[in-house]
C-alpha cells in the first residue's frame, strides 16, 4: 500500500448519533475522516436537549464545520429515529450526497433512567423504536442498496448489562440486550453478501455526563485505573471497519480496559 494512502480512503460511512463534540459518535467521525472515509453524521439534538448533559452549545453543526475545516468531506442529516420513516430517509440522504454507502455505525442510543417501580409503557416503547426499531431498519435500508462490494460495515452498539445488572436503567438494558442478541443473526445473514456484522461494548466511557463521586468510584475499579474515553472507542470501530477486519463477523467485543472482565 502505497505511503500516502489511507485506511479508508474511498469508502463512505454512515456515523448515527453524532451530536456532541464530546461524545463517541463524534469521536469516531473524526477518526474515520483522518483515515479517508467520507463521513455522513446523522444527530438529533432534542434528545440530548433532555438529558442533564444537555446539548452540545454549538449543535451537530459544530461537529459538521468542525470536520469540513479539517479537510473531511463530511454531510450532517437530523432525523429523529422516533419516527419509522426516519432511517430510510437517513439512507437516502447519504446516497444522495456520496452517491453509495459502505458502512452504518449506529452509535444513536436514546438513554433513560428508570427502575422496575418508576418504569412506563411510553418510555419502554419508545426505547424501543429509537435503539432496536431504527437500527433494524436502518440495516434493512442498508442492506438493500448495498452492491455487494468489499468493505460493507455494520457497527451496533450494546452497554454492559451483559456482564452485570444495571437494574436502574431497565427500558435501555432491554434494547442494548436486543441488539447484542441481533448481531449473530444479522451477521450470518449478512456475510454472503459482503457485509459483516459487529457489535461493540464501549464500557464505562466519559462523555461528559458522571459526576466527580461517579467517575473516581468507577476509575478505582478500572483495571486500567482510568474510564474508556471516545477516542478508544473509535480507534476499535476504525479497525472494524477497515480491510483489516474483513474475516471478523458476528462478534461482540467490549473495549473497557477490563472493566467487564473483572
Amino acid at each position: 500500500m502505497s505511503s500516502d494512502l489511507r485506511a479508508l480512503d474511498g469508502r463512505v460511512v454512515l456515523v448515527t448519533g453524532a451530536s456532541r463534540r464530546i461524545a463517541i459518535g463524534a469521536a469516531i467521525a473524526r477518526r474515520l475522516v483522518a483515515d479517508g472515509a467520507r463521513v455522513m453524521l446523522h444527530s438529533w439534538s432534542p434528545h440530548d436537549a433532555e438529558q442533564p448533559w444537555g446539548a452540545d452549545p454549538g449543535g451537530p453543526e459544530a461537529l459538521h464545520e468542525e470536520l469540513r475545516a479539517a479537510g473531511g468531506q463530511v454531510e450532517h442529516f437530523a432525523a429523529d429515529f422516533a419516527d419509522p420513516g426516519a432511517p430510510a430517509a437517513v439512507i437516502d440522504a447519504t446516497h444522495r450526497a456520496f452517491g453509495r454507502l459502505d458502512g452504518v455505525v449506529a452509535n444513536h442510543a436514546r438513554s433513560s433512567s428508570q427502575s422496575l417501580e418508576q418504569l412506563t409503557a411510553a418510555e419502554i416503547d419508545l426505547s424501543h423504536a429509537v435503539n432496536v426499531r431504527a437500527t433494524l431498519l436502518l440495516v434493512q435500508a442498508f442492506a438493500a442498496r448495498h452492491d455487494g462490494r468489499p468493505g460493507g460495515r455494520v457497527l451496533l452498539f450494546t452497554s454492559g448489562q451483559y456482564h452485570g445488572a444495571m437494574p436502574h436503567e431497565l427500558a435501555y438494558i432491554a434494547t442494548k440486550a436486543a441488539l447484542h442478541e441481533l448481531t449473530a443473526s444479522l451477521a450470518v445473514h449478512l456475510m454472503p453478501r459482503g457485509i459483516t456484522v459487529n457489535c461493540v461494548n464501549p464500557g464505562p466511557n466519559d462523555t461528559g455526563y458522571a459526576d466527580p463521586d461517579t467517575i473516581a468510584a468507577v476509575a478505582q475499579h478500572s483495571p486500567g485505573g482510568r474510564w474508556s474515553t471516545p477516542v478508544d472507542t473509535a480507534r476499535l470501530i476504525a479497525w472494524l471497519v477497515s480491510d483489516d477486519a474483513d474475516w471478523v463477523t458476528g462478534q461482540t467485543i467490549a473495549s473497557d480496559g477490563g472493566w467487564s472482565s473483572r
